[in-house]
């Protein structure tokens, strides 16, 4: 078996190894469900214009979103600010929980590189 034949495997085997990689890699990027994606384009767009181009930024948005920040974190901050806007004791809970903020912090950064990325 000459060399060809010995080098063969090992370019297979890297070969497979570099499409598992990177499979991982897309299920991790895509870890957000359709709805939740669908509805940060949808409020994107409110916010932006219901424009072709609104829809190609606020698509490319979620994705730059979802490549930084987890989907586990996206709903702890998505919470955060949902309940902080609650009067009272609960709301205040919201607004003054170190977890929440930092979540809700991680998720406007990871929005700000969208912003810059996308915008």
């Amino acid at each position: 078996m000459g060399i060809a034949g010995q080098v063969r495997p090992i370019v297979a085997a890297v070969v497979v190894l570099a499409a598992a990689v990177t499979a991982a890699r897309a299920e991790e990027a895509n870890d957000y469900p359709t709805s939740a994606r669908a509805e940060y384009v949808y409020g994107c767009m409110k916010a932006n214009g219901e424009t072709r181009q609104a829809i190609e930024q606020c698509s490319c948005s979620i994705d730059v979103v979802a490549s930084i920040v987890p989907y586990e974190r996206y709903v702890t901050a998505e919470t955060a600010l949902s309940m902080a806007q609650v009067r009272g004791n609960l709301g205040t809970q919201f607004r003054t929980s170190e977890q929440a903020n930092a979540a809700v912090n991680d998720l406007r950064r990871a929005q700000a590189e969208a912003e810059v990325r996308c915008f």
